[in-house]
């Protein structure tokens, strides 16, 4: 019985005592508000399409909402139907698990993540299966050639291993700098500011193709550092995107294209809904190995969204907000703050 109880209080250290998570959910409101509001201007007096930014901001709102409804109330369950549901989207939908290596990797790093989440959640008897299913996860993306979903996702299955030791804030901010060295890195690339020069192998691994188009979108976003050409502008811009442009003319990086759509300001706004989400962990009661296993996650999708254009799709931006509602819910009994 002691053990039961002094086990979650353990787990937990690196919380602040007695956070409610009340600042992270207003900064929150905060944040996607100014992206939504952000982005209009960014539009406005321009032949722009800010719908898209707007949908995604909803999405991820419309996720984190669910996420903490539905982890409140049941957080195994809901975290491991997350994760399926996730995996099944993943192998079904018309981009598959390689046809398109941003949204496929992102929705396999964001099932893995919400499986090891349910796992470290649920009883002892029960984690074995859990991880278990986090594993078959990954090793689908092997066996299937998804290279980078299964680099994301076993990276988040590894460090989730290892969550029941850290602290969560050193953790946390570890997540933060990768993620801002991801950010850095591709800049870098766009600008062709690598000292010594991009190496031939990662050349080759990101495709002369997709470093065109990173440097047309900082050459573009350079043009007006404040509001950018508009949002969903690119295609038309673009040098390196085929005429006519299609669904996919984007940069493939969520870093730049927000750069070249919105200017200095959109590229913050991206960062400091990262800052929420990695914020709202740090205040969240539950245990930090499920806090810091949805830390990793997201980072990877962050890393990932650096790479790609994984966050123009609605069904990652509502994964990620539900991943981190889930990680962030308080238990209806919870009424001191403490872990559920």
């Amino acid at each position: 019985m002691t053990s039961s109880v002094v086990e979650p209080v353990a787990r937990n250290h690196g919380r602040p005592a007695g956070g409610r998570g009340g600042a992270s959910d207003v900064a929150g409101v905060l944040v996607l508000g100014g992206c939504a509001v952000w982005a209009l201007i960014a539009a406005l007096g321009r032949p722009a399409r800010p719908e898209g930014v707007l949908l995604a901001v909803l999405a991820v709102a419309a996720g984190y909402a669910c996420g903490r409804i539905a982890g409140s109330l049941l957080p195994v369950a809901s975290a491991a139907a997350a994760g399926l549901a996730g995996f099944v989207l993943a192998c079904t939908s018309p981009y598959g698990l390689t046809g398109h290596e941003g949204p496929g990797a992102a929705q396999l790093t964001l099932a893995t993540g919400a499986v090891c989440c349910a796992s470290w959640a649920a009883p002892r008897a029960f984690r074995p299966a859990l991880w278990l299913s986090a594993a078959a996860i990954t090793l689908t993306a092997v066996v299937s050639g998804a290279t980078a979903g299964a680099a994301a996702g076993g990276a988040v299955l590894l460090l989730s291993l290892m969550a029941a030791r850290p602290r969560r804030l050193p953790a946390l901010a570890g997540c933060a700098l990768v993620a801002a060295v991801a950010v850095g890195g591709t800049w870098m690339v766009a600008e062709d500011a690598v000292p010594g020069g991009l190496p031939s192998t990662l050349r080759t691994r990101l495709t002369e193709h997709r470093i065109g188009l990173w440097q047309d979108a900082a050459r573009i976003g350079a043009t007006d550092p404040v509001r950018g050409a508009g949002p969903d502008r690119f295609g038309e811009l673009s040098s390196a995107v085929p005429q006519p442009a299609g669904l996919e003319a984007k940069p493939h990086s969520a870093p730049l294209q927000q750069a070249a759509g919105q200017g200095l300001p959109g590229v913050a706004l991206l960062g400091a809904a990262f800052g929420w989400l990695l914020h709202a962990l740090w205040r969240s009661p539950r245990p930090t190995p499920v806090v810091l296993t949805a830390g990793a996650a997201l980072t990877a999708l962050a890393v990932v969204s650096c790479l790609g254009n994984a966050l123009s799709f609605s069904q990652i931006t509502a994964g990620a907000g539900l991943l981190a509602g889930l990680a962030t819910a308080r238990r209806p009994d919870d009424g001191s703050g403490a872990l559920p």
